[in-house]
């Protein structure tokens, strides 16, 4: 029997519980939803989550329609799902947890007698280290952003070969091999001696369809790769980067962006104008490096030192 909550699932079963966090501001219980997939076959630990930040609903996506199609019986090993991860700040649409205004993915391994985004990292850290392998499941929050797959643990670690591997057979296209802030559970995971990634499935307000299909793949590719099913992954070569370039504006004003997501630059290019509300240009900026236009902004308005867009630098194919 696999537990997970109060999910419980025999082998070849499947059972959907809640995972319990604590209280709310009027004594209620908080949970979060779960789920167990015992297959009916021996083999790995797979845990994901998704909605680690609230308004990053992508991921939920994702398992809507990976789930359905998943049958223990079929399965070699077991899969420990945790739907919605940071259920305060979901339920507000937000991207921090509004009870003490912190970025669940700045927290893990979390403390369980901590505040309440330290405590949500700790119970689901606890069903996190039970796996062989993890994926977060992101987005780039509501910006615009190219579909990649972050490996975070940094070149020097001794699991990075197998962080980048996993990242690859995700397959998103592009990943971002850059070492990330303390408290991430892509850096906390492979300290633990786990394999895990961040799946960035693009930026959108809502659901992205296109960045939805592409984490379904992706999670069909590591159960097939890895074995919890039968089938075969056709590897493609992914476009790396291992730097990110972040650009803001100098000026306040209108945004005009010459340059779209996923397109190369070099060293000059226009990045993107800023105009008043008349039209006028106040500024041009321009790309320091060659790279890959990563992430942009959604909304034209801006104010002076505020961020509008990444490049991603320092590229090869992986």
């Amino acid at each position: 029997m696999t537990r997970l909550g109060t999910a419980r699932a025999a082998p070849g079963e499947m059972d959907i519980g809640e995972l319990d966090i604590g209280d709310d501001r009027d004594g209620s219980r908080v949970t979060l939803p779960v789920a167990v997939l015992n297959g009916a076959g021996t083999g790995k630990t797979l845990y994901i989550q998704a909605a680690s930040d609230g308004d990053e609903l992508n991921g939920v996506g994702v398992l809507q329609r990976v789930v359905p199609q998943l049958d223990p019986t079929e399965i070699s090993g077991t899969i420990l799902i945790v739907g919605v991860a940071n259920y305060y700040a979901f339920q507000r649409g937000e991207h921090r947890n509004p009870i003490d205004d912190t970025k669940l993915n700045r927290t893990y391994p979390g403390d369980k007698n901590g505040t309440s985004t330290e405590r949500i990292a700790a119970n689901t850290f606890d069903a996190a280290s039970r796996a062989d392998l993890i994926l977060d499941l992101h987005q780039g929050s509501t910006s615009q952003m190219i579909n990649e797959v972050r490996v975070r643990c940094g070149r020097r670690h001794r699991l990075h070969d197998e962080c980048l591997q996993l990242a690859k057979v995700f397959g998103c296209g592009h990943i971002l091999d850059q070492k990330g802030p303390d408290g991430q559970l892509a850096r906390v995971g492979p300290d633990e001696g786990i394999p895990t990634v961040d799946p960035e499935l693009g930026g959108a307000v809502g659901f992205d369809d296109e960045s939805i299909r592409r984490g379904v793949q992706g999670v069909f590719n590591v159960l097939q790769y890895y074995n919890f099913l039968e089938g075969t992954v056709d590897q493609q070569l992914q476009t790396r980067a291992a730097g990110f370039e972040q650009y803001g504006s100098p000026v306040g004003g209108i945004i005009d962006f010459d340059v779209e997501l996923g397109e190369q630059v070099s060293p000059n290019t226009t990045l993107f104008r800023v105009t008043d509300v008349f039209g006028t240009v106040k500024t041009e900026i321009t790309s320091d490096s060659s790279g890959i236009v990563w992430r942009k902004r959604r909304r034209p308005p801006v104010a002076s030192g505020e961020y509008v867009c990444s490049v991603g630098t320092d590229i090869d194919t992986y």
